[in-house]
């Protein structure tokens, strides 16, 4: 791992540097404040340093109350080396965001042991900035499909209901819900079901325009956002996502299934402000007319 070292005492600094070499760290040496400031500052910095409090040009404190101002870098483990070891010294100087201290002269096995703690906190904060990152993802994208999620795709509709309602663009709203996936289910198993699911969303997405949106809102149900699409092309576009459904066999862990969509179609006009949950029961009663006409069919809702 990478380690700053900022020290202008020439004996101390060499010693760090045997050491710190000694026990596998890549050693980046100064001797002034403000040049430790600057590396630190600089993209991909290292993610350990060791600062003397004192130093000329910035001390070790100031330049560590710097690097804290920036919280979003990544962050970098801080351990101040210091004659003052006074508890009144050390209570004065923790604003600054320092992780660790250590007196000079200081033992080469604490400072050891301090530096594996400070990896074992970088370590840690990597974890949980996963963790969150993946939390994140799961919020904002459908798993099994990744396509957006539910909560997403009807934010994106209410954003384009409201931009049609102040523009000359109209925009559709097509929901393709898979026919019988239950009786695939029961049929094929939930695996067989969940790879029908994304190879579905898959060939959708092969089909939709560059402004176009898709989400999955149910179990067996996608959702499509159309802007600036006017009623006969939204049936069109529809037409497009059901035959590259139609009957094409989707090869799964239990052979190959042949699937059908039904779909529903609507269109919001533009300048006209219309209320999300008509909207997205319009294309809901659609997709029940299509079912109840025969499957396998788009169905269009007017307004």
């Amino acid at each position: 791992m990478r380690i700053l070292v900022a020290e202008d005492d020439p004996v101390s600094l060499r010693q760090l540097q045997a050491y710190l070499a000694e026990w596998g760290y890549e050693v980046t040496s100064v001797t002034d404040g403000q040049e430790a400031l600057e590396i630190l500052q600089a993209p991909d910095p290292p993610r350990l340093a060791i600062l003397s409090w004192v130093l000329p040009g910035r001390n070790g404190i100031e330049v560590c109350r710097e690097i804290r101002k920036r919280a979003r870098r990544p962050y970098t483990y801080i351990l101040i080396l210091t004659a003052k070891v006074t508890k009144q010294a050390l209570v004065e100087s923790w604003p600054s965001g320092a992780d660790d201290y250590l007196a000079k002269p200081f033992n080469p096995y604490e400072l050891r042991a301090r530096l594996r703690t400070g990896r074992r906190t970088l370590d840690l904060r990597s974890q949980l900035l996963s963790a969150y990152r993946l939390i994140q993802t799961q919020m904002t994208l459908d798993p099994l499909t990744g396509v957006w999620s539910r909560n997403v795709i009807l934010d994106i509709l209410k954003r384009q209901l409201i931009l049609s309602s102040h523009s000359d663009s109209p925009m559709g709203l097509v929901f393709v819900n898979i026919d019988h996936l239950k009786n695939i289910n029961d049929t094929f198993g939930q695996l067989a079901g969940d790879t029908i699911l994304r190879e579905m969303a898959r060939r959708i997405r092969v089909a939709l325009r560059p402004p176009d949106s898709i989400g999955r809102s149910k179990a067996d149900e996608f959702v499509i956002v159309l802007p600036g699409c006017d009623a006969p092309t939204a049936a069109t576009l529809a037409e497009k996502f059901r035959t590259r459904v139609d009957r094409r066999a989707f090869d799964t862990s239990e052979g190959m299934v042949p699937v059908t969509a039904s779909l529903g179609v609507v269109v919001a006009p533009a300048k006209r402000v219309l209320d999300l949950n008509m909207v997205w029961r319009l294309a809901a009663e659609a997709v029940a007319r299509a079912k109840a006409n025969g499957r396998n069919r788009v169905e269009s809702a007017t307004l």
